[in-house]
């Protein structure tokens, strides 16, 4: 079938799906331009790795449609499969083969011809900086090293389309840097669509767009300083030589509501860098440190569901949990 013309390269439409009476996504709509990386930011159970599924046409939908590429994910699974790259929230290598093998059976598999694969595949370990390596058992290589190998497998068949599942987990702060570096290198040089799921906010900070999903739903979608600005206040955290004090003074002379705790007296304004200093000539209060925090995308997730991504879900889905918006 002929791909339908579309400035997408991911496209859903109330895409939703159900196990038994439990809906696990419910009533998707998404429009995710070319060229572009798009994050689904939520903690476990939300409903990312079963969208994910259904775009890479490894679950079918029970409701709506999606086109990946401009390709229908039900009616032309082949032709989203022969456009996309995959790479699953958990290891696929074969540890037995090196890094080249691998790779090299993942091209004959997808009936890549050795002439092609061959150079390809030496770009790709170049690419993910794993050209030293390349004839060591993937067995004997570190987290960071087996998920650059994984990324390059995902870009053998040259997709349009690249979906990462939790590409980072597991992974230490610096080799989470590695990767993004990796991962805007390709996309500046190959121009693919880059799709992920995650429940780390740093590596949301790093896409262009991305959608806050929770109980099977899109609470939000926009880039991550249009959703910040959205929440709009700065939490500021005074330490004083008197903070009782401290918390009058802000409610009677701002009209403003603070807490005092261990950390100091706490409060949220819309404009954090000039509070600190009118608080300071004003209060008659010692200030002994000042600390101004701009909203962050776990302010975001709080102020849509009610709750800090950090506090993660460690049961399954349930019913309650589907059909609630905020």
């Amino acid at each position: 079938m002929t791909a339908v013309a579309d400035e997408f390269a991911v496209r859903t439409e109330d895409l939703g799906k159900v196990y038994g009476e439990l809906p696990a996504v419910v009533g998707l709509d998404l429009s995710v331009p070319r060229g572009t990386t798009f994050g689904f930011l939520g903690p476990n159970g939300a409903g990312k790795t079963t969208t994910i599924s259904m775009l890479c046409t490894l679950l079918r939908p029970t409701v709506g449609r999606a086109f990946v590429a401009g390709h229908d994910v039900v009616a032309e699974p082949h032709s989203v499969r022969e456009r996309i790259g995959l790479v699953f929230q958990e290891t696929t290598l074969d540890l037995d083969l090196t890094a080249e093998e691998g790779l090299r059976f993942h091209a004959e598999l997808f009936g890549i011809p050795w002439r092609v694969s061959r150079p390809k595949v030496a770009a790709l370990l170049e690419l993910v900086d794993l050209t030293g390596s390349r004839d060591r058992p993937v067995r004997e290589f570190s987290g960071g090293m087996r998920r650059r190998l994984e990324i390059a497998r995902g870009l053998l068949t040259t997709p349009q389309v690249l979906f990462l599942d939790e590409p980072t987990t597991g992974l230490d702060p610096q080799t989470r840097t590695v990767i993004w570096e990796h991962l805007h290198e390709l996309r500046e040089q190959h121009g693919i669509t880059l799709f992920l799921t995650t429940h780390h906010l740093e590596e949301a900070e790093h896409c262009d767009r991305i959608a806050i999903m929770d109980g099977g739903q899109v609470e939000v979608e926009g880039s991550p300083a249009e959703l910040k600005a959205e929440v709009g206040h700065d939490t500021v955290v005074l330490r004083t030589g008197d903070d009782a004090a401290a918390v009058r003074v802000i409610a009677e002379r701002f009209g403003l509501d603070a807490v005092s705790g261990p950390d100091g007296v706490r409060l949220r304004v819309a404009d954090g860098a000039a509070f600190v200093p009118a608080f300071c000539a004003e209060a008659g209060v010692p200030v002994l440190s000042a600390t101004v925090v701009p909203p962050s995308l776990d302010d975001v997730f709080l102020h849509h569901t009610g709750r800090t991504i950090r506090a993660e879900r460690s049961g399954p889905l349930t019913v309650n949990d589907v059909g609630r918006r905020r």
